[in-house]
């Protein structure tokens, strides 16, 4: 490498030299406060430049995949619901769908509404924890505590109706564990009420904000083409202009019911501004498709929310695979059966092991400095990662 120094004022002389360079390697991580949970990224920098990156996953695998086949089908909504902490109830129903088709089944019209309604609140609930963390990453404290005092809300009532504030468990195969509490719709519209008159907090907050646009705004643009090398989805890959969601294109639940609610949002952009402002248009959203899910349900006359299950259930022999719109993204489990009790296999495809490969795409050419903002935007969950 050839350097060249300039001298300043009378007497300046030009001084060459021959250095020699060499690429430096950076681990961030596996214990590092810039990363969601215990995930290691390899750097090779030239300077403050990234030359190459590689996510190394696999220091919390849980091995969910394997345990899914010693459990039967009542005990593996334990399992599925842990992999994506932030969108427990979205994994229990993916499971349970695919059983349910498994079986033939058609669960009661009011478990069907029900489940609508709890998805979408659940995926307000994961957006809110990114529309705080993310922010608080690039230095802004404040937004983190809006968000938080908006998932109380929702937790509350969430709580209220299942007993468990992270891990539902409220799922089950042909329908839901109970009905909902008395006056619980009440409780859960007031909720909602009150989220959504906190959202503008975030448009002034966050998206006014000079320096989170200049930290954002441009950086970290990822290409339709390479969301659909890498089988991006969910939030990030609308960013970029995908156009696809499940809950539109292939429906599923009560959302081909909902088509006139439904809104997918999209951008062109592929920046971490337009992931940001993906999730915040779609927060939105969940809320509106909340809201008409409890006026259905307020029409609906008092009935069964599951179905009567043998004391042993079997799955028949066979194979199928149930994907769902999960907070962060597609979510899919592929499901083969030899008619035991237990799963012969159950392979689960998780948004955010996808999702974050594209970092190998997105880091190179960046600085330093910005490679947490794009960590950042990417919205995953380790846990999902290692499944």
């Amino acid at each position: 490498m050839r350097e060249t120094t300039v001298g300043i004022g009378a007497g300046a002389q030009e001084l060459t030299s021959e250095l020699g360079t060499s690429d430096m390697v950076l681990n961030i991580g596996p214990q590092h406060p810039s990363t969601h949970g215990v995930l290691r990224l390899k750097l090779v920098l030239d300077g403050e430049r990234i030359v190459a990156a590689e996510p190394v996953i696999g220091y919390m695998h849980r091995g969910a995949e394997k345990l899914f086949e010693a459990r039967d089908y009542r005990q593996i909504i334990m399992l599925a619901n842990r992999h994506d902490w932030l969108s427990a109830f979205a994994n229990e129903l993916g499971v349970v769908l695919a059983v349910e088709r498994m079986l033939g089944m058609e669960v009661p019209e009011r478990a069907v509404w029900i489940r609508t309604m709890l998805a979408e609140l659940n995926r307000v609930l994961n957006h809110l924890m990114f529309l705080g963390s993310y922010p608080l990453e690039l230095g802004g404290i404040t937004p983190v505590f809006h968000a938080f005092h908006g998932r109380e809300e929702l937790q509350h009532v969430l709580e209220e109706a299942s007993g468990g504030r992270m891990h539902y468990m409220f799922n089950r195969v042909g329908g839901l564990k109970e009905d909902l509490p008395a006056g619980w719709l009440g409780r859960v519209r007031a909720a909602v009420a009150t989220v959504r008159s906190q959202l503008p907090v975030f448009e002034d907050l966050v998206l006014g904000n000079e320096i989170f646009r200049g930290r954002t705004a441009g950086v970290g643009v990822l290409s339709a083409e390479h969301v659909h090398a890498y089988g991006v989805s969910g939030p990030i890959a609308r960013a970029s202009g995908v156009d696809f969601d499940l809950r539109r294109d292939e429906p599923y639940l009560a959302y081909g019911e909902l088509a006139d609610v439904l809104t997918v949002v999209t951008r062109e952009e592929g920046d971490c501004l337009a992931r940001f402002e993906c999730l915040l248009e779609q927060t939105a959203n969940s809320l509106d498709l909340a809201d008409a899910c409890l006026d259905r349900l307020a029409q609906l006359p008092p009935g069964p929310v599951n179905l009567r299950l043998p004391k042993v259930l079997k799955a028949p022999e066979g194979e199928t695979y149930a994907w769902t719109e999960n907070p962060l993204g597609i979510n899919g489990y592929y499901l083969v059966s030899r008619g035991d009790k237990t799963p012969w296999r159950l392979k689960l495809r998780s948004a955010s092991y996808n999702n974050i490969q594209a970092l190998t795409e997105l880091l190179p050419g960046t600085l330093v400095a910005d490679m947490v903002a794009i960590l950042g935007s990417m919205f995953f969950v380790v846990g999902d990662i290692d499944k």
